[in-house]
């Protein structure tokens, strides 16, 4: 698998985020396809830098093509991927878990269904193994693999999931049908990207 190019992730941050639709993600070995993304700028009231940089946040302010890993409710780690406008990053919501399955089971556990595995920013960051240690680190050098997909699958975009403000924009994209999507796109809000553009 080749790496995408580091000037892949200095486009706008909604462009990534679709583009990364397909991609291989890799941590150590283990890993496998994005099927759902969401966008985020420091215009977007949502997004963690939209009141400025933090220590927290940092690492969105940083080189694109960099990760921005943060801890929500104590308790779970979600990976984000810093694009070119500072303050822009594209949150990794869920992959189909194809490479180190054994892996992936032993951390998030045997009894639970292949589709749960990596069904959500919490579950996919146990699953790889992702915590604060990655937070700023490059997409670009291991242990990340970070690789283009074969071919441009369709994508269904919808509103995003578990915030408050700015929950109306469509600005969650995903892999249209997927089984391993986090949640289903509600049928009212659908639209292809050939449609967005």
């Amino acid at each position: 698998m080749t790496p995408l190019p580091p000037d892949f992730y200095v486009q706008d941050v909604d462009r990534v985020a679709q583009a990364l639709i397909g991609a291989t993600l890799l941590v150590d070995g283990v890993g496998g396809v994005v099927v759902e993304t969401e966008a985020y700028d420091v215009a977007d009231p949502a997004s963690h830098s939209f009141a400025g940089r933090t220590p927290r946040n940092a690492a969105m302010f940083g080189p694109a093509g960099h990760a921005y890993v943060y801890r929500i409710y104590g308790l779970h780690y979600c990976l984000n991927i810093v694009c070119g406008t500072p303050g822009s990053a594209v949150l990794i919501r869920a992959i189909e878990p194809q490479h180190g399955i054994e892996r992936i089971r032993a951390r998030r556990g045997i009894t639970m269904r292949d589709r749960d595995l990596c069904a959500g920013p919490g579950r996919l960051c146990a699953a790889l193994g992702i915590d604060l240690a990655r937070d700023g680190a490059s997409l670009s050098s291991p242990p990340f693999l970070l690789a283009a997909g074969a071919s441009a699958p369709p994508i269904v975009t919808g509103p995003r999931i578990g915030i408050t403000r700015a929950a109306e924009r469509p600005r969650r994209f995903g892999w249209m049908q997927s089984p391993w999507l986090s949640r289903p796109f509600p049928a009212d809000h659908i639209a292809t990207q050939q449609d967005q553009a």
